[in-house]
């Protein structure tokens, strides 16, 4: 795969536990609410020590939007819309366990290949947008997903948790995924 993505750092975070979450549903494009522990979530995001000026950009989803504005109050944010989550089609509404294969294009959804591209893209725009600065951006496990194959690495991994930062910290002449309380402040 060619290095599709800027030579910088950047920070990734999933939006806070929804109903769908909470309740195994494939929300993909599906408009759901945070649940209460999905907004406290949400709001640890305020405890975190970031070590480096930041860009706030964050998906036009709601559950995304909301997460930015608990977690980083006060704060102006971009609305990317790059970073919404997989339109799964048929599959949105369904049991979890009903996901189909991820690679490929589910029945009336969004193409896996066309989500990275889609995702590579909005990472590049926003981090070229951050200028200096380090850009944060509230997304989805999907949107997560496709950023860590977008880097280089050889799987999706496992789903990321809710509200938590995931960094891809560019070092050596790649990007190294690590937890937020592991960051560098290496750009």
């Amino acid at each position: 795969m060619t290095y599709p993505l800027p030579r910088k750092s950047f920070c990734l975070i999933r939006h806070g536990e929804t109903t769908a979450n909470r309740d195994g549903i494939i929300a993909g494009r599906l408009e759901v609410s945070l649940t209460d522990k999905g907004r406290d979530q949400a709001k640890s995001l305020q405890r975190s020590a970031w070590p480096l000026p930041s860009a706030l950009f964050a998906s036009p989803m709601q559950r995304a939007r909301e997460t930015c504005s608990l977690g980083f109050p006060g704060r102006a944010y971009h609305i990317h819309a790059g970073l919404r989550e997989r339109d799964w089609g048929l599959f949105e509404g369904q049991p979890l366990h009903l996901l189909p294969p991820r690679d490929g294009q589910p029945l009336a959804g969004e193409d896996w290949a066309a989500m990275i591209a889609r995702v590579g893209a909005a990472i590049t725009e926003c981090c070229e947008r951050a200028g200096d600065h380090l850009p944060v951006m509230i997304c989805h496990s999907g949107t997560i997903r496709a950023a860590r194959l977008l880097a280089g690495q050889p799987s999706v991994g496992t789903r990321p948790a809710n509200a938590a930062p995931v960094h891809f910290v560019w070092r050596d002449r790649q990007h190294h995924e690590t937890l937020h309380t592991e960051m560098t402040h290496d750009r």
